[in-house]
């Protein structure tokens, strides 16, 4: 048993030594936030000097009043010193700041710009939410100063006048230190909001390129797949058709890369660089239906209603919707054939892309992708709406209705990205 006594003394001084350390790191952390900062005690340091200074040349002229010794010196630096703390312990401050000057004044030494720490103190406390300490040093120090210290050093008691005079000083500068913390919490709070909302922006702008990345990629990724493919099962049969799905393979890579580098240039630069190429619209329905046709997918377009322009957010995000559901079709329904409607309402443009369902696999739309969902977001945000579902009898249609802007008296409307022809 004295073994296992002996083990266990070592293992409870092991165990004391996390707590030790506990116990100085508290200790260090006390310390540091008890230490003075450098800026408050340089503010300490010429205050005193000011203090000093200019109450020495008023004590020449106050000859009925005490002589402007050392002690009154001290008075006056004790009372500088407390601000070295006012950052840290802004009530301790206020308190180390009062009491040496009520010292002074009680003793009748010279008067001057004694109370210029107490003014700084008590400014901090306001600021920093200690609204009441504040008023209470307020009210004390009018009876304190007022009518205490002129008792003890003998004086006559201040004439109505005078504590009128005191009573509306002293008011005069809780208000103004009220003033100046309501003005300043409502410029922190502008900047937290504009800080808020660079942020929401800014995660804007990140969801809207990933939308541009996702559809541009996906389209021309899955077209590249499906010519992929064709020309595998070509190339040993009839080779000489081959060179179709390969030249189909390089311009749907053509055009990804030109897209993919706008966009890579909208995200590097933000808003500071121009697009180097318009924004594909409406008027770009028929390059996309010829791109996916060659895929192997057959797209018919119809326009209902007369063509007009439409505003370049429209415009894209028409486009976009139409190329992400034939990228779904060109995923789960090769062999189908599809359809775009674009029908031009007074205040709305609807599309609707539909296709017959007579290829394999799952129907478009159902998968782990975001298409839909990205569809959704873009009608979404130009006050739209996206619908889409499975066809009665097979097949899958997705339809879109985008809010249009009146046209103007001219019939030309903001950042017009023309119409499809």
């Amino acid at each position: 048993m004295p073994g296992y006594r002996g083990r266990g003394t070592g293992g409870g001084a092991g165990e004391r030594t996390p707590r030790a350390g506990v116990a100085a790191y508290r200790t260090t952390m006390t310390a540091d936030r008890l230490r003075p900062r450098r800026a408050d005690v340089v503010l300490a340091a010429v205050l005193a000097a000011v203090m000093v200074g200019a109450t020495a040349i008023a004590a020449q002229h106050q000859p009925e009043r005490r002589p402007f010794g050392f002690l009154a010196v001290t008075l006056i630096v004790l009372s500088a010193a407390a601000l070295a703390w006012r950052s840290t312990r802004p009530v301790g401050a206020l308190v180390g700041t009062i009491v040496p000057i009520w010292i002074y004044w009680a003793a009748n030494f010279p008067g001057g710009p004694v109370f210029l720490a107490q003014l700084v103190a008590l400014v901090t406390v306001i600021w920093t939410g200690r609204r009441a300490i504040a008023w209470t040093a307020l009210a004390a120090g009018f009876v304190g100063f007022g009518f205490l210290a002129p008792a003890i050093a003998g004086e006559q008691r201040p004439t109505l006048a005078g504590a009128l005079a005191l009573a509306a000083w002293l008011l005069l500068l809780g208000t103004v230190s009220e003033v100046v913390k309501a003005r300043r919490e409502r410029a922190a709070e502008a900047a937290r909001t504009r800080a808020e909302e660079e942020r929401r922006r800014a995660s804007e702008r990140r969801i809207a390129i990933a939308r541009e990345l996702h559809d541009v990629l996906a389209h021309h990724i899955s077209l590249i797949n499906v010519q992929a493919g064709v020309a595998l099962h070509l190339l040993d049969e009839r080779p000489e058709q081959a060179r179709t799905a390969l030249a189909a393979i390089k311009e749907a890579s053509r055009e990804s890369l030109g897209e993919l580098r706008s966009v890579l240039e909208l995200l590097r630069h933000g808003n500071e660089a121009a697009p180097r190429a318009p924004a594909p619209g409406l008027a770009a329905l028929d390059g996309l239906a010829e791109r996916t046709s060659a895929a192997g997918v057959p797209v018919t377009v119809d326009v209902d209603g007369e063509p007009r322009p439409v505003p370049a957010a429209v415009g894209l995000a028409a486009y976009r919707i139409v190329q992400e559901a034939l990228t779904n079709v060109t995923r789960h329904a090769r062999g189908a054939a599809a359809t775009v409607r674009i029908s031009y309402a007074p205040t709305e443009l609807a599309v609707e892309i539909s296709d017959d369902g007579r290829g394999t696999g799952a129907a478009p739309g159902i998968g782990t992708g975001s298409g839909l969902v990205g569809m959704a977001e873009r009608a979404a945000a130009l006050g739209g709406e996206v619908d889409a579902g499975p066809r009665p009898g097979g097949g899958f249609t997705v339809r879109a209705r985008l809010p249009l802007p009146e046209a103007r008296s001219d019939g030309r409307v903001p950042e017009e990205t023309g119409m499809h022809a």
